[in-house]
């Protein structure tokens, strides 16, 4: 499942640096620029359509879009990866994991959270040959920002 954006800032856009080493002739030696997804403004509009969505139908609804963005950056390639897995939280909240370290929780009353994923869960793991899988993720809503539609 594709939501490493899920993962995006509260404004649903992230921007990482990036440093481009002209050639030696360029007077500029090193420029610096950002590097955003084509998924940034997709995931954006997923987090709006979810907040607006009845509490009820936000899981369903959230799954659908980020399965959307999932394809289109399928089709893309050349973009920069995006990926998410999705969980189900030891409380019944949906838990959809990002690659670079970002969370959208939505607990089981419809509200929507930003978490750190490695800081904002009790996480436990299972041993699966050479490698742990994550067995229970408990989220720790103190921790965490919960989104409000603009």
């Amino acid at each position: 499942m594709g939501c490493d954006k899920l993962q995006g800032a509260a404004s649903g856009t992230e921007r990482y640096a990036s440093y481009v080493m002209n050639s030696p002739t360029d007077s500029n030696s090193l420029q610096s620029g950002i590097v955003t997804s084509a998924a940034d403004p997709l995931l954006a509009d997923a987090i709006a359509q979810t907040l607006r969505a009845p509490p009820a139908a936000r899981v369903r609804l959230f799954t659908r879009l980020v399965g959307d963005i999932e394809s289109f950056m399928a089709a893309h390639p050349e973009q920069r990866p995006w990926t998410c897995q999705a969980y189900i939280g030891t409380d019944g909240s949906a838990i959809f994991r990002g690659g670079v370290g970002h969370s959208l929780v939505i607990d089981p009353t419809g509200r929507l959270w930003r978490a750190r994923s490695y800081e904002d869960f009790e996480t436990t793991y299972l041993p699966t040959g050479n490698v742990y899988v994550i067995d229970a993720l408990t989220p720790l809503y103190q921790q965490m920002r919960e989104y409000h539609p603009r």
